[in-house]
């Protein structure tokens, strides 16, 4: 089925696997960075929350880029930027510095290397008719960078100290650097040609009058605030049950793995099925998993019972995602639109890493947090419903 398309593939999930890694790491430092930096945590959730914004805003940007000038392109200068990002963390002084690094730096390169980029590539070279698993396939290998990385992260931070885990991070980004080369495809390669003399503009002024377009980039906001505060937060969580480090690690290693399966049941899903009703009942299973949590006694077993759950609904949201945005509007501009969703993912996701360390500092607690996820994700359920799984016609605008 993929035969010909086998490391390109590869090449999109190796790509997405490290930046989905040193995401999802990345906070299982906020302690040696308390420590050492001598910054409050309410800042460094503070730094954390301005890049999942600023990661938002860099998202349709590096899809436009790569629409514009390659996806190889914007891949590799996301990388860079990353790199440069991450090197000044443990040189940062101050709350604004670290603002800076991770914020501002190190974000707008993980916009860059997102994987709008990845999966605009894979849909410009591959049939729509088998996309969908394609995207599922990429999807799986982001979650295989964190169940990969997050047991190694804890060990190196244990073993060496957080800062050699940035440097690990640095590594990681730069040994992938050839593979961008794989990403590059003939401007001229379509899937619907009947789409080709409409620009971009025009494009975009017909997706912002098309309903389904703005109700799933509504919904696409409540997986940022859930994956944001998880990704940031979880160690925290997990250190307030009296738990070691060890048991963070293992908890994202979980929600990698599990994510690995839920994105290939998604990508085969939903070239059988309606994508709309499988991410309706996505977001429904977590605030039943959310709930359960609660109410669960949060020692090591149900803390990795929660996190293999919810891993399973992770980050399978992104396929069928994706996949209705290139079924709505076709290949040609897929990833500035799919940008535009990632846009309302991380918006979200600033919510989710701010507003998850602001409870816990005025309160002590992240139950509040928790209740907001829970609300979020029955509102996205019901959201997704009366998306319309069809192309939209292409008028002149």
């Amino acid at each position: 089925m993929f035969g010909s398309y086998i490391f390109l593939i590869f090449s999109a999930s190796l790509l997405i696997a490290v930046s989905f890694g040193v995401v999802a790491v990345l906070p299982l430092a906020i302690s040696g960075m308390e420590a050492d930096l001598a910054i409050d945590y309410l800042s460094i959730s503070l730094a954390f929350a301005v890049g999942q914004a600023v990661t938002g805003i860099a998202n349709p940007l590096g899809g436009a880029m790569a629409d514009k000038f390659g996806y190889h392109r914007a891949m590799l200068f996301g990388i860079i930027l990353s790199v440069i990002g991450l090197a000044l963390i443990p040189f940062s002084t101050s709350p604004i510095m670290l603002v800076f690094a991770i914020g501002v730096l190190s974000s707008v390169g993980y916009g860059f290397t997102g994987i709008q980029v990845a999966m605009a590539a894979i849909n410009k070279r591959i049939p729509p008719e088998k996309s969908g698993f394609a995207f599922g396939l990429v999807n799986a290998g982001g979650s295989f960078g964190q169940f990969l990385m997050a047991p190694i992260a804890g060990f190196i931070i244990i073993s060496f100290g957080w800062t050699t885990l940035i440097y690990f991070l640095i590594a990681g980004f730069i040994l992938t650097i050839p593979f961008c080369w794989t990403l590059k495809v003939n401007s001229s390669i379509s899937h619907n040609k009947s789409e080709s003399s409409f620009t971009l503009v025009e494009t975009l002024n017909l997706a912002s009058r098309t309903t389904s377009f703005n109700l799933l980039i509504l919904g696409f906001f409540t997986c940022g605030f859930h994956v944001a505060f998880i990704r940031t937060h979880m160690p925290g969580v997990i250190e307030l049950c009296g738990l070691p480090t060890t048991v963070a690690g293992w908890s994202l290693a979980f929600i990698g793995f599990f994510n690995i399966v839920g994105s290939l049941f998604a990508g085969w899903y939903i070239t059988r099925w309606s994508m709309k009703n499988f991410l309706s009942a996505i977001y429904f299973s977590r605030a039943v998993i959310v709930g359960l949590f609660l109410l669960s006694s949060q020692n090591t077993i149900s803390i990795l019972v929660f996190s293999a759950a919810l891993g399973f609904t992770y980050l399978s949201t992104i396929p069928p995602t994706a996949a209705l945005v290139g079924k709505m509007f076709g290949p040609k501009f897929m990833a500035t639109l799919f940008g535009i969703a990632l846009l309302s993912h991380q918006i979200g996701a600033f919510l989710g890493a701010y507003l998850g360390g602001y409870f816990f500092v005025e309160t002590g607690s992240y139950q509040l947090a928790w209740f907001i996820n829970i609300a979020l994700a029955l509102f996205s359920s019901l959201v997704h419903l009366p998306i319309k799984e069809r192309r939209v016609e292409f008028q002149a605008v």
